[in-house]
């Protein structure tokens, strides 16, 4: 039987010690970790328990004891069938207790010793086998990120929203770039309310109070981003976003973020973290490969897996030349397949000077019209469309 393991500690040498350990198992594996132990850690637990339906979790609770055990709790709430194994520096009665009642299988202590670890993996192996079943109770989160200006990030996360709108799901699209604020002008929207106010009020934050700050676009879904005046630009941290974040999953099916292309910023890095599915958005341009392989050697440092990154190339054209890649180029430099190939279209530009997404307007944006909602289609869990109808897909 193998023995799938999701890691979850701020220390990284605790990560490190784990996988070191199960190295000397046979099929054997960490498949996610996680650099903290938040509030909001169940969210990603949850988007990675779906995607490997045996895997465990050992968790580190060695730092902010109360902090992470409401977070165990938190998680068991979320997927009460979880095998779930807490780790500590002793093994106190009232510590192994707690972490017991708030919903560990079992416990162990650190630093490891290596005959304790393997026979916490072979109670493990004993457990039964949980069967997760109805799907995720909460929504989920796609995370669109340029690895350039001009790669069309925007226009693809407002679109995507858009078709999840018609498609009748609840769903909120939100800008975390600060600088351009493209997704609004995109819409022909100018918000009264953005995320200063969000971020003003996230201790009081409910779906009522929410909707009635964000404009709703007449496609379905909300919208909320940045102040449009650069003067009034104010600092939305990472905590905010994980707490707005956490209040959206829990009230909205899908929530579609535009992420521009600063990755380091930490609100997008941790709207990146919360994501289930990250969206890496190039062109076949040269420069723009360039990036697009320093962005997905920083991700893959972050911690971030092969499972959650898709690269999408927008603007495609089939025939390579001097000026372009192929997609073989592409996956070669890249080491990683290409998930999706949107087409080049003049109803792209069209669409942005009438402000409004291509996809209000099937007639009009034609075959892109097709091939974007397959897109969308295989994105979300459905079926893929037949590479006929496409640039490519891989």
């Amino acid at each position: 039987m193998s023995i799938t393991l999701l890691v979850a500690s701020s220390d990284e040498a605790f990560r490190e010690s784990v996988k070191e350990n199960l190295a000397s198992l046979t099929a054997a594996r960490v498949v996610a970790d996680y650099p903290e132990v938040s509030a909001n850690l169940y969210i990603r637990i949850l988007q990675d328990a779906e995607r490997h339906p045996d895997a465990a979790l050992v968790i580190d609770i060695s730092g902010d004891l109360e902090a992470a055990l409401k977070s165990l709790e938190k998680i068991k709430q979320a997927i009460p069938e979880l095998y779930v194994i807490a780790s500590n520096i002793h093994a106190e009665g009232e510590t192994v207790i707690a972490a017991l009642r708030a919903g560990a299988n079992d416990y162990i202590t650190q630093p490891f010793k290596r005959l304790d670890f393997r026979e916490a993996m072979s109670r493990l192996e004993r457990a039964p086998r949980r069967d997760i079943s109805g799907g995720s109770r909460l929504g989920k989160i796609y995370a669109f990120l340029g690895v350039k200006g001009g790669v069309g990030t925007t226009t693809l996360a407002t679109n995507f929203a858009g078709v999840l709108a018609q498609r009748k799901q609840s769903t909120v699209l939100m800008d975390l770039d600060w600088i351009s604020n493209d997704v609004c002008m995109q819409l022909g929207v100018t918000p009264q309310y953005t995320l200063a106010e969000v971020g003003e009020n996230l201790d009081r934050m409910d779906q009522s109070l929410f909707e009635g700050f964000v404009t709703r676009d007449a496609l379905g879904f909300y919208v909320v981003g940045p102040p449009d005046a650069l003067e009034h630009s104010v600092y939305f941290t990472e905590g905010m976003f994980r707490d707005f974040s956490t209040f959206l999953v829990e009230k909205y099916e899908s929530i579609v973020v535009d992420c521009g292309r600063t990755i380091v910023d930490e609100a997008v890095l941790a709207a990146l973290q919360t994501a289930g599915t990250i969206f890496v958005v190039t062109t076949q341009e040269f420069p723009a490969l360039r990036n697009a392989q320093r962005y997905l050697g920083f991700l893959t440092r972050m911690g971030f897996t092969q499972d959650q990154i898709k690269i999408v190339v927008n603007q495609y054209r089939k025939k390579a030349s001097s000026d372009i890649a192929s997609l073989e180029q592409m996956q070669q430099t890249l080491n990683q397949n290409i998930f999706y190939g949107i087409p080049q279209s003049q109803a792209v530009l069209q669409a942005i000077n009438r402000g409004r997404p291509f996809v209000s307007d099937r007639q009009a944006a034609g075959d892109l019209d097709k091939v974007f909602r397959s897109f969308v289609t295989k994105a979300t869990g459905g079926r893929p469309a037949t590479e006929a109808s496409l640039g490519k897909t891989a």
